[in-house]
């Protein structure tokens, strides 16, 4: 085919078919798209699956592809054989009822949800194959997970783990770093003169800044000289699993704690700052998260800016208080 359709754009490419009927019909077909989209608005109908094609290849680079690409999959029995405008409110009913009935809970239900909306919203704000899409709302009830140790805590868990291993979780209390932020740290990428560390291996892709603090210079400093690249590692190699391993758990059995996950060093290390003291403006800076509502959540623990307050009515204070007489209004009504 080699046309150009009503709307200016010149279409050059094969119809895939040997049926030169089928082939005019095809070009046909997208002639009549163009027109309908070009002199009265009317969009070109996309499906699903077209739709979720391009989202994944946009989304290739993210480190939680797989989830992306699983959530898609499953999605698949609901959504695949829709196009893109025929997916309502109902629809979105039916996905919630299905998960539900599978026992899933309103956390694993709330990443289907996000991701439906965010698929549509890239496809009617940046892709313009559709002009609107039902409202989509999280499922309430979803329990937001509030694990950190204590700092007696996190020196038992640290002297239970071997050594490479202890390293990195004093590495993760000191700078909040993710798993994969540590263990893809390399030396280049390092100023200890300046106190500084570059990562290039984030969660969102965004490269950003650490600073790093005595403690963390400290662990950099014992790891010196056992690898030319990479700061941590295992035995003399790259670390290229996750840390969630035989050795993370027998270091919680040991250290007798439990529900610990290596992503709550990250809460521990938030929350410590802020009961520090710590402005959420600041903790958002160091943590190297986008927006200030994912910091938000850690506000809760620090109150030193209410003392004062707090303090108003402590001991019988508050003498500006007025005091009102008390009476029955039924008492009142007798009287008169």
């Amino acid at each position: 085919m080699d046309a150009v359709l009503p709307n200016g754009e010149r279409v050059r490419q094969s119809a895939r078919t040997e049926d030169r009927g089928a082939a005019e019909a095809y070009l046909a077909q997208l002639k009549l798209a163009a027109y309908n989209e070009a002199h009265f608005g009317i969009k070109p109908k996309r499906s699903w699956q077209e739709a979720v094609v391009r989202y994944l290849a946009l989304k290739a680079n993210l480190r939680s592809i797989g989830d992306v690409r699983r959530i898609c999959r499953n999605l698949d029995p609901y959504l695949g054989h829709l196009n893109l405008d025929e997916i309502s409110g109902d629809t979105i009913w039916t996905v919630i009822q299905g998960e539900m009935k599978k026992g899933n809970m309103p956390a694993t239900i709330n990443r289907y949800l996000a991701t439906i909306r965010a698929l549509l919203r890239m496809a009617r704000d940046e892709w313009q194959w559709i002009t609107t899409f039902p409202k989509i709302r999280l499922l309430p009830g979803e329990v937001e997970r509030d694990r950190w140790l204590n700092r007696e805590e996190a020196e038992r868990l640290i002297r239970s783990c071997p050594e490479h291993l202890a390293a990195i979780v004093r590495f993760a209390l000191a700078t909040g770093c993710r798993a994969r932020e540590i263990t893809g740290l390399e030396w280049d990428r390092v100023d200890l003169q300046r106190k500084t560390a570059w990562l290039n291996q984030t969660k969102n892709g965004t490269p950003r800044g650490v600073p790093l603090n005595a403690d963390s210079v400290s662990v950099l400093r014992g790891q010196i000289g056992k690898h030319s690249r990479y700061c941590f590692t295992y035995q003399g190699s790259p670390i290229r699993w996750e840390l969630s391993n035989s050795a993370w758990h027998t270091s919680l059995e040991k250290a007798g704690i439990e529900d610990l996950r290596f992503h709550d060093l990250r809460h521990t290390w938030a929350s410590w700052h802020r009961q520090a003291g710590t402005s959420c403006d600041e903790l958002k800076e160091l943590g190297g998260w986008k927006s200030r509502s994912m910091v938000d959540r850690y506000a809760k623990y620090a109150t030193e800016h209410l003392a004062a307050a707090a303090s108003r009515i402590e001991n019988g204070q508050g003498g500006n208080v007025v005091q009102f007489s008390t009476f029955s209004p039924r008492q009142e009504l007798k009287k008169a």
